[in-house]
């Protein structure tokens, strides 16, 4: 905490934090004093070694005091007071440790200094005996490259070594010995190494004794349904053997490894833990270890073999002769004489059975065997069922039998080894000083089958194995006849019992606070017992002390030769030597933890000295007492005698020195820092600190002594009451593991800093608040559903056995209650310490300064907790309530009406409410829960869900005084009530309901607010499903989404029951605006989907249907039916008949103009239809180039038509069916003879003639030739009339009933919401909008304003505006442009590219220009109507020179100079290029002879060499240039140059083909002109006048080497679609040139 921010209250009471005591070790009446010298400094942490001392305080400074040897001179060896290390000032130290002669310290940065004794190099310094000052020492991680640098949280100091905890939770060790668990044989380690065996887990803690080290490790987390390895990894044993014995089957899974840790390499899979035994030999190999670590390793080579199962080995010693080894654990000693001289050697065979129980064969933990393969995945059978079953068809009925033999073989080897069962309660690993005994095993055994499975098979174990072992073992699921019955209900109860209490822990506690889910691990000399695994072995490396599984260890304490654990039920378990009774017991063997008794309420913190110990307990006034234990020294006449502490004594009482906060034992010194209790602060600490592991041990009393035995009894109800009880045990166990969890974070908190701010309750409020509340819920849950009373009956027996047990945790003190409200209290007992938890809060709070951000924020806290306290109590007296009304109204109804869920929150039994016109005798009776109102008649009831109701009042002019008007989905109904009061009641609780509803269950109050303030009433629009129950247009079908006022308004998806599904906007309970909409085609099982517009729940507007049977049809709908412009594409390619229609439909039928794509008899019709027939004028066109134009009749060519085959024979006359010629006509031939008269026939198969021939003079104009050709079209739908449907929608978009008609700003708006609304739903799909096309939206929203004269700028303003109008579809211009591109390519593409169509599809185009010009005028209406003139300015062309006459400009001839308005000029740019591929087609398709002569001639002809061109082509010489640039080089122009004249003007041409609009082609072809000139200009080098006559032949050798392959379409197309008005200008005159050029090529006679 800053100084600046510390609150003057608090800076008065840091002077009395962190004092020091010390005091000499060995007296029971002991006068602490305080350490001289320190000057007021507040020490944060000490630290003893057997005769010296280190101190860290507040600023993060080191001091030492007592004796310093390393130090250089004489009287700095030994310092009574602290003497301050200077060394590390500046460098901010956050933790030390002292061994027993060495130092060490860590800093912010997390870099280690060590100092001290470094004879066995403890310090990490080499060839150095001491280290006198403190020294940097770098711990590097060799596995990352490059070298990264470990950043240090914690060390522990030995004798003869030191452990370091990294950041990211490994160890390190350095020093000798081993107990460094390195895989090492060379000492001392002067580099710190990693102790590989823990990497992958997460250490919590090192601690150091003498000679061996502990770790409090967090267990890995439980992996679902692993697969299991079949064999060890490492020493290649089977991990489960079967041992088959003359009449039964054993079967076993306890396999264990030697050293019990896996290597690195398999460290991730979280397999079974055991070292490879390669690296066992080495060691035993190994020279330089100490002579009871090699000893070790012999013992344990033995150990190896003895390995298996405990049943397989004990059932055989039991009368067999043979040696005690199941076959398939003789790995090491194939030979089984071998084995028993090998046991006999050292040790007779029962000595090695002994120790091979005592010692671990490790049971692999549950999570690892959970990969069961009969057992549905979510009970917790071992893999070892799956085995027994599968053996067990074979086996047979044998399988029961070798349960029984099994457990009586243990039995009888318990009853040889373990103690006489009178002990058993004392000897327990988990009971607790006082009348627990066997019970709380019941309760370890279960935690710790439901946490890991059974690990440990230590004597006290097997006990627990035989009682409860049962059920694992042998669960067969899928042998049920073979197994006994009565082992069987022991198997189904074990199993649910699993299910419910397991605790479930939440990830998110565990990541902030302290975890209880713990494993123990030691390493080091175990001479004394001290490792705790059962025997005095020495360990090399780290292996976990199994039966402290699942005891929830918080603290670990290492002295000379003992060890202490304390777990979070503030209980202390003590191994290791007991000489001088440090252990806190008086139990033996030593070697595995056991309970230390120490009085008080319950230990916090522990401190292991050389040989004593020291526990830090609760007292009755919350006030820290510290107990001692170990050797007493009594001094008479200088005579010393030793006698020992038989039980911990109290060594001093606080009130005399303060509040301790933390212990620590040295060598002969003891110490402890103490704080002075100013303004109450540290003694609130301590009591919420104190409270709370009381209040954890009661929940855990509660969880082992009532739950787990209510969850085990049979018969517990229905499966619903089971689930409900289980959810509720599952979340008190929750709530009991976070309780636990801060219990132990506030123990740390008390010995830290004790910053108000850091506070669990605090920062993480949250846990607590949803942790309480969910326990709440499942509670009141049970509640209702009658759960408690149900609970009673079967459990009378144990409930009755257990009365004072259950009034005593429940604390109802009345003799005579109820069991059931004894229940009822027991469980809502937890809620009260919210009450607490506020008022103490409050207490600190008051120690602050009410400015302060502390004050404020713990002021908060408390008022977040107090009124969670009453909003719990408030839910409490709604479930009893709730509960009350069901039992007073029994019944079918009622019963069907119960959940867990739901609340009654009013009813009117009280004739309160009645319902508007009811009659006479109906019985209306209305009960409103939390989430629905019910309308009860006699005998029929209906639920209104109130996420689906509305609710006002009526006005009261009416004369309904006190009525209420309920609205939902599919009714209205009135409720009157008796009173005024009455109808406000109802209608708040109506309103209130209604909200909580919508709201869902997130009624937590938010932290720092008073409570939650209801809104009034609930919002009219609201989300919600429904599912309808009578509407005939939805009945049964489920809506979601949003609501107004009992209607769908708004999104939502609506489903039938049919599987009919829409998913879109709704209006009013009507489908309106953009949707979604499937239909299922039961015959073709596919569906039926249309995507696109409604308005009023039918299909209206645009969209795309795609029908089951393969169909699609795009374009515009109005009542469900196509009508407007569409196209139905039916069938693939593939299908019997693909067709395409394009065109106008009327109320589903295709009316008006269409054309219509016959894929498969490849015709293509364009023309009139009526009612899906072809009826009028069209023209139809075939793949095999036959014409046809003319009348058509119900889908038949009749009447006058024109038909042309693609020879040029021409048939003009009457028809009467398709193809078929039948009446008066005239049949031209290609040559121009014609016959005249009557025809019968259908064309192609022998046609019938009576008539005349004729054959025109050769003297007639050639030019009537193909009459008949000239006249296509007039029998064809005239242009006009075409796609009247496509311009009727554009002009419908701008809100135009016909064209021209209408409001233009109305208009303007139209297009501003058309783009709007189409961005905002692109909005949610953005990968449909590209950044071009949102920055061409973005400048559409600007309308070009015009004021005054319309000017050329204002004119190009315009052009701009359709250019970006019609480059997204989302504009109404533009929607129309795509269609028409659409329609024309349709038409003109594929069979359409007929030659003779083109005249129709330049007259097409021309159409489109006349009718969008119209609509460009009505919204720019000041633009000039076609072929007016904008003057220019500026007459900026006056300065150029004409090519072919003396006068300025051609364009002065017009009357005024300035720009011609066309609808050429204006639209081509943005129509001509999308229609381009199309149109040039047809050009080059009916211009293909002209070209093909004109290609031969160009080829040939520019065979020539350039000048041998020129002068064949009569270029007058004056105008050959002289010299060419080659690529940038000057060359004269020799005989045989060739392409090298007019270069430039050539390039320039040639560029005609990559322009579309004619415009733009004039551009090029004047551009061209200026280039010759130009070349002329240059060779010539003065001034002078082109005549036509010198200008032909030069242009016409640029034409020649431009070599434009479809010059002729390039010349049609320019004269077809040019401006008017430019015909008789310059550019005419040009372009009139370039097509003479195209004529003269074609008829070049080459000579």
């Amino acid at each position: 905490m800053d100084s600046q921010e510390r609150s003057s209250e608090e800076a008065e009471g840091a002077r009395e934090r962190g004092l020091v005591y010390v005091w000499k070790a060995g007296s029971c009446s002991v006068t602490p004093e305080r350490l001289p010298g320190l000057n007021g400094k507040t020490v944060l942490q000490a630290a003893l070694g057997i005769n010296h001392g280190l101190l860290l305080t507040e600023g993060g400074e080191v001091y030492s005091f007592g004796k310093l040897p390393w130090r250089t001179g004489p009287e700095e060896s030994y310092a009574n007071s602290p003497v301050l290390e200077n060394s590390l000032l500046g460098q901010h130290v956050i933790t030390v440790a002292a061994g027993s002669f060495h130092n060490g310290a860590v800093t912010e940065g997390g870099v280690v200094y060590m100092w001290g004794n470094n004879s066995a190099g403890q310090c990490a310094v080499a060839n150095q005996p001491y280290v006198p000052e403190p020294q940097p020492i770098s711990i590097s991680d060799s596995e990352t490259s490059p070298l990264l640098s470990v950043r240090i949280l914690q060390l522990a100091c030995g004798e003869e070594h030191t452990l370091a905890l990294s950041l990211s939770r490994e160890v390190w060790a350095w020093g000798s010995g081993c107990q460094l668990g390195l895989i090492t044989t060379t000492f001392p380690v002067i580099k710190p190494q990693k102790v590989e065996h823990l990497a992958g887990r997460v250490v919590l803690q090192v601690a150091c004794g003498a000679y061996h080290s502990l770790a409090l490790v967090q267990c890995l987390p439980v992996q679902e349904m692993k697969p299991i390895p079949e064999r060890c990894n490492h020493c290649s044993q089977l991990l489960i053997t079967m041992t088959d014995k003359e009449d039964h089957v054993i079967i076993s899974d306890s396999h264990c490894c030697p050293l019990g840790v896996t290597l690195a390499d398999t460290r991730r899979e979280n397999l079974l833990s055991c070292p490879s035994l390669e690296t066992l030999e080495g060691k035993s190999v190994a020279g330089s270890q100490s002579e009871d670590c090699q000893k070790s390793i012999v013992e344990e080579h033995m150990l190896v073999a003895l390995e298996s199962d405990g049943a397989s080995m004990l059932s055989n010693s039991d009368g067999q002769e043979d040696s005690g080894i199941s076959s398939p654990a003789n790995i090491l000693f194939p030979d089984k004489k071998e084995v028993k001289e090998y046991n006999l050697s050292d040790n007779s065979l029962n000595e090695s059975l002994e120790k091979s129980i005592s010692t671990e064969p490790e049971q692999p933990s549950q999570e690892q065997l959970s990969a069961c393969i009969l057992a549905p995945p979510s009970t917790s059978t071992s893999a070892l069922n799956s085995l027994v079953a599968s053996c067990a068809s074979a086996v047979g009925v044998r399988v029961a039998a070798t349960y029984e033999a099994g457990a009586l073989s243990l039995k009888k080897v318990m009853n040889f080894y373990g103690p006489s069962s009178s002990e058993v309660g004392s000897q327990y690993g988990s009971g607790s000083p006082g009348p627990e005994g066997l019970k709380d095993s019941r309760e370890e055994q279960v935690r710790l089958e439901s946490m890991q499975g059974k690990k440990s098979s230590s004597l006290v174990d097997i006990r627990e194995e035989e009682s409860e072992g049962v059920s694992r073992r042998l669960s067969l699921p899928g042998l049920l006849s073979q197994v006994s019955p009565r082992l069987l209900r022991k198997v189904g109860r074990a199993k649910m019992r699993t299910v419910a209490l397991t605790p479930t822990y939440s990830g998110e506690a565990d990541a902030l606070l302290p975890s209880l889910r713990t494993e123990v691990w030691s390493w080091g000399k175990g001479k004394e017992g001290q490792l705790g695994h059962g025997d005095v072995l020495p360990r090399l490396q780290p292996l976990c002390v199994k039966s402290l599984d699942g005891k929830e260890v918080i603290q670990l304490s290492a002295g000379g030769h003992h060890s202490l654990a304390l777990t979070a039920k503030s209980q202390v378990y003590s191994w290791g030597r007991n000489t001088s009774g440090q252990l806190g017991h008086l139990n033996s063997p030593t070697t595995v933890p056991r309970l230390a008794k120490v009085f008080g309420d319950g230990v916090w913190s522990t401190a292991a000295g050389p040989d004593y110990s020291l526990f830090l307990t609760d007292k009755e006034d919350f006030q820290p007492g510290l107990y001692y234990s170990g050797q007493e020294t009594t001094t008479e006449k200088d005579l010393y005698e030793n006698n020992c502490t038989k039980s911990p004594v109290l060594l001093l009482s606080c009130s005399k020195i303060g509040y301790i906060s933390n212990v620590i034992a040295g060598g002969d010194n003891c110490l402890a820092l103490v704080d002075k209790n100013i303004m109450g602060y540290i003694a609130s600490l301590h009591e919420l600190a104190s409270t709370e592991r009381r209040f954890y041990f009661k929940l855990s009393e509660i969880k082992s002594q009532v739950l787990r035995p209510l969850l085990g009894l049979d018969n517990l109800g229905n499966a619903n009451t089971i689930q409900l009880l289980q959810e509720m045990a599952s979340r008190f166990s929750k709530l009991c593991y976070l309780i636990g969890q801060h219990g132990a974070s506030l123990s740390s908190f008390l010995r830290g800093v004790k910053e108000a701010r850091s506070l669990a309750i605090l920062k993480h409020s949250s846990l607590f608040l949803d942790s309480y509340t969910e326990y709440c819920t499942s509670v009141t849950n049970f509640l209702v559903m009658g759960g408690f009373m149900l609970l009673a009956k079967p459990a009378i027996d144990f409930l009755s056995k257990n009365q004072e047990l259950l009034q005593k945790l429940s604390e109802v003190n009345e003799e005579n209650t109820q069991l059931v409200e004894v229940l009822n209290a027991l469980f809502f007992m937890p809620f009260g310490r919210l009450h607490n938890y506020a008022r103490t809060l409050l207490k600190l709070a008051t120690c602050f300064e009410v400015a302060s951000p502390e004050y404020q924020k713990l002021q908060d806290s408390s008022s977040c907790y107090e009124s969670l306290a009453v909003h719990l109590s408030r839910k409490r007296k709604e479930a009893e309530y709730t509960l009350g009304f069901w039992k007073t109204f029994p019944g079918k109804m009622t019963d069907s009406l119960r959940k867990p869920e739901r609340r009654l929150i009013c009813e009117s039994s009280n004739r309160g409410l009645s319902l508007q016109h009811a009659g006479r005798f109906s019985v209306n009776w209305f009960i409103l829960f939390n989430d629905a109102l019910v309308h009860a008649q006699f005998s029929t009831h209906h639920i209104f869900p109130l996420s689906t109701l509305w609710v006002e009042t009526l006005s009261e002019e009416a004369g309904n005084v006190n009525g209420l008007k309920i609205t939902t989905p599919e009714e209205q109904f009135v409720l009157l009530s008796s009173t005024p009061q009455e109808k406000t009641k109802w209608l708040r609780a109506i309103s209130q309901a209604v909200d909580q509803a919508l709201r869902g269950t997130s009624d937590l109050i938010l932290h720092g607010a008073g409570g939650n303030i209801p809104r009034q009433e609930p919002p009219i629009s609201r989300s919600a499903k429904y599912t309808f129950y009578k509407d005939p247009r939805l009945k049964d079908a489920m809506y979601n989404g949003r609501w107004l006022s009992g209607k769908p308004h708004g999104r939502g998806i609506l489903k039938w029951a049919d599987g009919r599904m829409y998913s879109g906007t709704f209006r009013t309970g009507l489908e309106d605006g953009y949707g979604e909409y499937r239909v299922p085609n039961k015959a073709l099982n596919k569906d039926d989907h249309y995507v696109g517009y409604w308005k009023e729940g039918k299909m209206c507007g645009h969209g795309v249907y795609s029908y089951a049977t393969g169909e699609v049809y795009e374009g515009c709908f109005q009542d469900n039916m196509r009508h407007g412009h569409g196209l139905l594409r039916s069938g693939k390619l593939t299908s019997s008949s693909p067709s395409m229609f394009i065109g106008q439909w009327t109320m589903d039928k295709k009316n008006g103009y269409g054309v219509f794509d016959d894929i498969t008899r490849g015709e293509k019709y364009m023309g009139m239809w009526q009612d899906d027939l072809c009826q009028g004028n069209g023209v139809v066109v075939t793949q095999f180039g036959l014409y046809y134009e003319g009348a058509f009749s119900t889908n038949k060519m009749m009447g006058t038509g024109i038909l042309l085959s693609e020879d040029d024979t021409v048939y003009e006359g009457e028809f009467a069916d398709n193809w078929t010629l039948s009446g008066k006509g005239t049949l031209t031939l290609p040559n121009g003879d014609y016959i005249e008269g009557l025809f019968s026939g259908e064309w192609g198969s022998g046609i019938k003639i009576t008539g005349t021939y004729f054959k025109p003079s050769l003297y007639e104009s050639e030019k009537d030739k193909p009459k008949a050709l000239r006249k296509l079209g007039i029998l064809a739908v005239p242009p006009d009339e075409k796609w009247k449907a496509v311009f009727e929608e554009c002009w419908n978009q701008l809100g135009c009933e016909s064209p021209g008609q209408g409001d233009r700003w109305k208009a303007w708006d139209n297009i501003a919401v058309a783009l709007t609304t189409n961005r905002r739903q692109h909005k949610d799909s953005p990968e449909l909008l590209s950044r071009s096309h949102t920055q061409t939206l973005e400048s559409l929203e600007f309308i070009p304003q015009h004021i005054g004269a319309f000017t050329l700028e204002k004119y190009e303003n315009i052009k701009k505006y359709l250019i970006k109008a019609c480059d997204t579809p989302l504009h109404p211009l533009g929607k129309l442009v795509e269609t028409l591109v659409a329609v024309y390519r349709m038409t003109y593409v594929g069979v359409g590219a007929n030659r003779r169509l083109l005249q129709e599809a330049v007259r097409e185009i021309k159409s489109y220009l006349k009718r969008i010009f119209q609509l460009v005028r009505f919204l720019f209406p000041d633009l000039p109507e076609e072929g007016s003139t904008i003057p220019f300015l500026v007459t900026e062309t006056k300065g150029r020179r004409s090519f072919c006459s003396g006068k300025s400009d051609s364009r002065s001839e017009s009357p005024e100079p300035g720009y011609v308005v066309t609808s050429f000029g204006l639209l081509l740019p943005v129509l001509l290029p999308r229609l381009y591929p199309p149109l040039f087609m047809l050009y080059a398709l009916d211009n293909e002879r002209e070209e093909d002569i004109y290609w031969e001639c160009v080829l040939r002809l520019n065979k020539q060499t350039d000048t041998a061109l020129l002068s064949f082509l009569g270029v007058q010489a004056k105008f050959w240039p002289g010299t060419v640039s080659i690529l940038g080089e000057i060359k004269k122009v020799s005989p045989n140059t060739k392409d090298a004249c007019f270069a430039s003007a050539v390039e320039c041409l040639q560029q005609i083909s990559t322009t579309f609009t004619p415009a733009d082609k004039l551009k090029v072809i004047q551009q061209t002109f200026e280039e010759i000139s130009q070349n002329v200009l240059e060779t010539l080098q003065e001034d002078f006048l082109w005549s036509m006559d010198d200008l032909f032949p030069v242009f016409l050798y640029v034409v020649l080497r431009a070599r434009i392959r479809n010059l002729g379409s390039e010349v049609h197309l320019i004269e077809d679609l040019m401006d008017p008005y430019l015909q008789h200008g310059e550019q005419g005159i040009m372009f009139t040139t370039l097509k003479a050029c195209y004529y003269q090529i074609q008829h070049e006679k080459l000579t």
